[in-house]
């Protein structure tokens, strides 16, 4: 495990240990601020910047602070410390199985998608059906629980019958831990954590979905990973390239010049790209390159 948090920005297909660090530094600078703020007797700022994080149950509110269907899937509760451990310890077992078999670019999708569907369907029940209407007087939700219980469906629907090895029970199918979980948080649904449950099971089917929209040749989180593609291009540095032309004598008798050699880095970023989107994700001129490679 070390090993995954080493330099976790900087290893290869290390997804669900950077989605670990994110959240876990977002809980420790709310948390510090809002212990500051209640000895300083200043609370004000502290709640305000968490408020930021929390996903309102009404329409209403919500509309003032839209970016919390986003931001409320990297936040947990101030003062919960069991709250963001159970969740990172499942994104830690469920996502490093993830990665191996999917990818980085497609756990971070998963994720994205989970929280997004689990944060709709959470808005849509609590102002839409009476029983939740009736119980949406509370300041909000925040959590990963729903972007973790999407990995973790996911994986349970890609691989059901791995096995897991628990303290005190044993071997145990994934699919059945998955199965457990969707299964208590629908019990929940009409209890006190009522939002955070409903959260939970649109999380859960985002993740079942995706895995079979997958199999079928569908990738519904393509779409984020050329977002988040697009944004890490904007802070890479722009390197100063010189081109220049040399005009050759044409030589009578000479042969066609042959494809382009790739050098040994090229082919390691061609095969990292393959194991983080797929052989489909490659251009014509990278396929071009790992064939003639092959060839050697």
């Amino acid at each position: 495990m070390f090993d995954d948090f080493k330099s976790a920005f900087q290893r290869h297909n290390n997804a669900h240990a950077q989605l670990i660090i994110i959240n876990v530094v977002i809980f420790l600078v709310i948390g510090f601020i809002s212990v500051v703020g209640i000895i300083a007797s200043a609370s004000a700022l502290p709640d305000f910047i968490y408020q930021q994080f929390t996903i309102p149950p009404t329409i209403a509110e919500f509309l003032t602070r839209p970016w919390t269907l986003i931001t409320y899937m990297f936040a947990h509760s101030r003062y919960d410390i069991f709250h963001i451990l159970f969740n990172m310890l499942a994104l830690y077992w469920f996502g490093k199985l993830f990665v191996e078999y999917l990818g980085s670019d497609k756990l971070v999708a998963v994720y994205i998608l989970g929280g997004l569907v689990g944060g709709l369907l959470y808005l849509l029940l609590f102002n839409t059906v009476p029983f939740f209407v009736e119980r949406s007087g509370f300041s909000g939700m925040v959590g990963a629980s729903a972007a973790v219980f999407a990995i973790m469906v996911a994986t349970a629907t890609l691989l059901p019958d791995y096995t897991f090895h628990l303290l005190f029970f044993g071997p145990v199918r994934i699919k059945y831990i998955a199965l457990f979980y969707v299964v208590l948080s629908f019990l929940g649904t009409t209890q006190e954590n009522a939002g955070g449950n409903i959260a939970h099971l649109g999380g859960a089917l985002m993740g079942f979905v995706y895995i079979k929209q997958l199999q079928a040749g569908v990738n519904w989180g393509g779409w984020i990973t050329i977002t988040l593609d697009w944004f890490k291009d904007l802070f890479k540095p722009k390197r100063n390239v010189k081109v220049t032309y040399r005009k050759e004598e044409k030589r009578s008798g000479s042969k066609p010049s042959g494809p382009s050699k790739a050098s040994q880095a090229e082919i390691d970023a061609i095969l990292d790209k393959i194991s983080d989107r797929g052989y489909e994700s490659l251009t014509k001129e990278e396929k071009e390159k790992l064939f003639n490679a092959s060839k050697k």
